[in-house]
């Protein structure tokens, strides 16, 4: 009787030490799966994202803002859902958000800065790609001085521009997008000889000449009476790009010129 006392009072320790021990550990698993939820929905919501499928991203990045209020990359996702559906107001608040929880965070303020820019918000998007390339380890920092000329000259700040997107330009001397904001610039400035030497080595690495290219190198052959590249441009910009506003402004830079 003694020995089945002591078995059974055996068997009770065990079953009570089991129950502490689950007791004990149940809570860092439920936060362990929480985390891994979440970080699950953060890639299912990237994914949807670049596949244009915004109401499934939306799920899933309601779920990470439901799980976590102040997560810096739902409330980006949801910006950008917002800004490709057209809900503007919606796509700002969630981008202050993120910057309100992440103000270090200098891609989500790229991002913010471009969002801006597409609103035709120059002086405000100016100020968000001037922090934006404040950062000098951000990898994106070259394109941020792009962005950033772009907005000064929208803002008719020329100088500003053309010496922005020199800093561009000494950070990657074969991008096109500096060489022809260089080539625009210094033509708005007046000064001819840069001007051409820019746009001429940005002819060297662009593989194709957009509206905007093939204007310029006409004003520019004409600022040098070079009628033969003026003649080459212009049947290009009319094949190549009938119905752009390039086009339509060429046709009143050609009535302006007539005696």
């Amino acid at each position: 009787m003694k020995t089945c006392f002591r078995l059974l009072t055996g068997l009770m320790a065990l079953v009570l030490l089991a129950a502490c021990v689950t007791t004990t550990e149940s809570p860092y698993k439920e936060k362990k799966d929480e985390a891994r939820a979440l970080e699950l929905s953060s890639q299912l919501a990237r994914s949807y994202i670049s596949r244009g499928e915004w109401e499934s991203a939306k799920r899933h990045l309601r779920y990470a803002i439901d799980t976590d209020p102040k997560n810096v990359e739902a409330h980006e996702g949801l910006a950008l859902v917002f800004q490709n559906t057209g809900e503007l107001e919606l796509a700002e608040e969630h981008y202050r958000k993120a910057l309100r929880y992440g103000a270090d965070n200098t891609r989500v303020r790229n991002n913010y800065a471009a969002f801006l820019f597409g609103m035709e918000r120059y002086s405000e998007a100016a100020n968000e790609f001037e922090l934006v390339t404040e950062d000098v380890l951000y990898e994106g920092r070259m394109n941020a001085f792009v962005n950033l000329a772009r907005c000064y000259e929208q803002l008719d700040r020329t100088e500003e521009a053309a010496k922005t997107f020199r800093r561009a330009f000494l950070m990657d001397k074969q991008s096109t997008a500096a060489l022809f904001g260089l080539a625009r610039t210094h033509y708005q400035l007046g000064n001819l000889p840069k001007a051409q030497a820019f746009y001429d080595e940005y002819l060297k690495h662009a593989k194709t000449q957009s509206a905007a290219s093939l204007l310029l190198g006409i004003k520019l052959a004409d600022s040098f009476g070079d009628k033969n590249t003026h003649a080459s441009y212009a049947l290009a910009l009319k094949n190549l790009y009938p119905k752009s506003r390039e086009y339509l402004e060429y046709r009143a830079y050609i009535e302006q010129r007539q005696p």
